[in-house]
């Protein structure tokens, strides 16, 4: 039997850098989320790519703190 179609944000194609961004800016994902004000689990969450949205404040918070733009966090790959 063919393995179901995704419906979560796993399934979309869109990719989340952030693992690549911190990396780039020496920071752990706890230290962002402290400059955020997110917990660590919500940020963990969106991490993995398991977040099903994003808020446009938190989007914004993010890119403040580690000084990129939405497209530099967010992607898309076709599947």
């Amino acid at each position: 039997m063919p393995p179901k179609p995704s419906t979560d944000a796993e399934g979309t194609g869109i990719v989340i850098r952030l693992d690549d961004l911190l990396h780039d800016r020496r920071m752990t994902l706890t230290e962002l989320a402290e400059r955020v004000g997110l917990t660590l689990a919500n940020l963990s969450i969106l991490k993995t790519g398991k977040a099903k949205a994003i808020r446009f404040s938190t989007l914004e918070a993010i890119c403040r703190e580690l000084q990129c733009q939405p497209g530099d966090l967010l992607g898309y790959e076709e599947k």
